[in-house]
Protein backbone atom coordinates (compact mmCIF):
# COMPACT_ATOMS: atom_id res chain seq x y z
CA UNK A 1 0.00 0.00 0.00
CA UNK A 2 1.45 3.38 -0.66
CA UNK A 3 2.47 5.55 1.88
CA UNK A 4 -0.41 8.25 1.02
CA UNK A 5 -3.26 5.77 1.18
CA UNK A 6 -5.83 5.45 3.59
CA UNK A 7 -7.00 2.62 5.49
CA UNK A 8 -10.00 3.53 4.94
CA UNK A 9 -11.69 5.29 2.73
CA UNK A 10 -13.65 8.66 3.61
CA UNK A 11 -17.01 8.72 1.44
CA UNK A 12 -18.12 12.34 1.20
CA UNK A 13 -21.01 14.56 -0.68
CA UNK A 14 -20.01 16.72 -3.58
CA UNK A 15 -21.82 19.31 -6.13
CA UNK A 16 -25.37 18.30 -5.49
CA UNK A 17 -25.34 15.69 -3.34
CA UNK A 18 -23.25 12.80 -4.89
CA UNK A 19 -20.68 10.34 -2.96
CA UNK A 20 -17.17 10.71 -3.71
CA UNK A 21 -14.43 8.07 -2.20
CA UNK A 22 -11.73 10.10 -0.65
CA UNK A 23 -8.61 7.49 -0.39
CA UNK A 24 -5.40 8.98 0.04
CA UNK A 25 -4.34 12.20 1.33
CA UNK A 26 -4.01 13.33 -2.63
CA UNK A 27 -7.13 13.39 -2.64
CA UNK A 28 -8.30 15.06 0.06
CA UNK A 29 -5.58 17.43 -0.20
CA UNK A 30 -7.20 18.25 -3.85
CA UNK A 31 -10.60 18.43 -2.16
CA UNK A 32 -9.63 20.64 0.23
CA UNK A 33 -6.98 23.17 -2.19
CA UNK A 34 -10.76 23.65 -4.42
CA UNK A 35 -13.06 24.32 -1.08
CA UNK A 36 -14.22 27.97 -1.60
CA UNK A 37 -11.96 31.00 0.23
CA UNK A 38 -14.85 32.10 1.73
CA UNK A 39 -15.49 29.13 3.50
CA UNK A 40 -12.10 28.02 4.55
CA UNK A 41 -12.44 28.06 8.48
CA UNK A 42 -9.32 26.19 11.55
CA UNK A 43 -11.05 22.80 10.37
CA UNK A 44 -10.38 23.43 7.00
CA UNK A 45 -6.55 25.02 7.46
CA UNK A 46 -5.82 22.57 10.02
CA UNK A 47 -7.08 19.60 7.83
CA UNK A 48 -4.93 21.20 4.42
CA UNK A 49 -1.79 21.44 6.66
CA UNK A 50 -1.74 17.82 7.77
CA UNK A 51 -2.25 16.64 3.83
CA UNK A 52 0.38 18.87 2.83
CA UNK A 53 2.63 17.45 6.53
CA UNK A 54 1.71 13.73 5.52
CA UNK A 55 2.98 14.50 1.87
CA UNK A 56 5.71 15.62 3.11
CA UNK A 57 6.20 12.52 5.09
CA UNK A 58 6.25 14.76 8.11
CA UNK A 59 3.11 12.81 9.76
CA UNK A 60 0.86 9.25 9.04
CA UNK A 61 -1.24 9.65 6.87
CA UNK A 62 -4.03 8.40 8.96
CA UNK A 63 -3.61 11.51 11.18
CA UNK A 64 -4.35 13.41 8.47
CA UNK A 65 -7.19 11.44 7.29
CA UNK A 66 -8.68 12.10 11.16
CA UNK A 67 -8.41 15.70 10.20
CA UNK A 68 -9.80 15.28 6.89
CA UNK A 69 -13.02 13.22 8.29
CA UNK A 70 -12.90 15.65 11.07
CA UNK A 71 -13.60 18.65 8.55
CA UNK A 72 -16.13 17.05 6.16
CA UNK A 73 -18.11 16.20 9.46
CA UNK A 74 -17.95 19.64 10.56
CA UNK A 75 -18.97 20.84 7.21
CA UNK A 76 -21.91 17.96 7.19
CA UNK A 77 -20.01 16.38 3.38
CA UNK A 78 -19.85 13.08 5.42
CA UNK A 79 -21.72 10.65 3.35
CA UNK A 80 -24.08 8.27 5.03
CA UNK A 81 -22.43 4.38 5.71
CA UNK A 82 -23.80 2.33 3.37
CA UNK A 83 -25.04 -0.24 6.17
CA UNK A 84 -26.71 2.54 7.83
CA UNK A 85 -28.73 3.36 4.40
CA UNK A 86 -29.73 -0.54 4.11
CA UNK A 87 -30.93 -0.71 7.78
CA UNK A 88 -32.58 2.36 7.30
CA UNK A 89 -34.50 0.86 4.54
CA UNK A 90 -35.15 -2.81 5.88
CA UNK A 91 -36.86 -0.96 9.21
CA UNK A 92 -39.32 0.81 6.81
CA UNK A 93 -39.91 -2.32 4.87
CA UNK A 94 -41.01 -4.01 8.26
CA UNK A 95 -42.98 -1.26 10.26
CA UNK A 96 -45.88 -0.75 8.77
CA UNK A 97 -46.42 3.14 10.61
CA UNK A 98 -42.61 4.36 8.96
CA UNK A 99 -43.04 5.77 5.37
Amino acid sequence: MKPDMFRQPVTILVGLGFPAVVRSVMDAYRHLAEWPASLRDTAHSMALKACSAALRGEIEAETARGLFAAFAEKHDLLAPENDAIAASHLRRDKDPHVR
